[in-house]
């Protein structure tokens, strides 16, 4: 009798986690090999909830030999991190805090750390 096998692919939620972090951010890994590093972020990826930290989840990639890199070889390249597994560091307190959001009545979207401190404009308002 034969199986049909059935291959799974990943759905695309139509929904997204909150992007509690942004390019530049300043992150704390709160998970995973890396736990307990800090690194800046250099990319967020909405699609796939994660971002890429500076100098953290290095993996070896094969290249060819290109004008780019004429020699060719292994290089390191950073891997993303899922967006849950990173922290904002608080700039006051250099902890990793969680972020919640605050509107001003100028209609400002505002990063606030859990202890008030702020750590970034979101939106800013509207002239």
């Amino acid at each position: 009798m034969a199986v049909n096998h059935v291959r799974f692919t990943a759905i695309k939620p139509t929904w997204f986690m909150a992007l509690h972090v942004k390019k530049g951010d300043m992150v704390e890994i709160i998970a995973g090999d890396h736990k307990g590093a800090t690194g800046r972020v250099l990319r967020v990826i909405p699609e796939k909830q994660s971002v890429v930290v500076q100098g953290y989840n290095m993996v070896k990639k094969h290249v060819r030999p290109s004008r780019k890199n004429p020699q060719g070889g292994r290089i390191h390249v950073e891997q993303p991190i899922h967006i849950s597994n990173v922290l904002p560091v608080n700039p006051k307190s250099s902890r990793a805090s969680r972020v919640r959001y605050q509107v001003n009545e100028d209609g400002t979207k505002k990063r606030v750390a859990s202890d008030g401190t702020e750590i970034g404009t979101v939106r800013r308002a509207k002239v």
